[in-house]
């Protein structure tokens, strides 16, 4: 007699495939993200650092 398959067990290795599909996916956009508008955030953060330099000191 045959074994039953466990559909159970494909359901989740199918769930488990797709949520690292999923975050590998994330993962590159935000690697893009970073590469692209890696210069924006880092002046903005200067400037802040900046202006509360100059606050402080006045």
């Amino acid at each position: 007699m045959a074994r039953k398959p466990n559909y159970n067990f494909e359901k989740r290795q199918k769930d488990l495939a797709r949520i690292k599909k999923k975050e590998e996916k994330l993962q590159k956009k935000a690697l893009k993200k970073d590469a692209q508008g890696n210069d924006i955030p880092e002046t903005e953060e200067s400037e802040e650092s900046t202006e509360t330099g100059e606050t402080s000191e006045s």
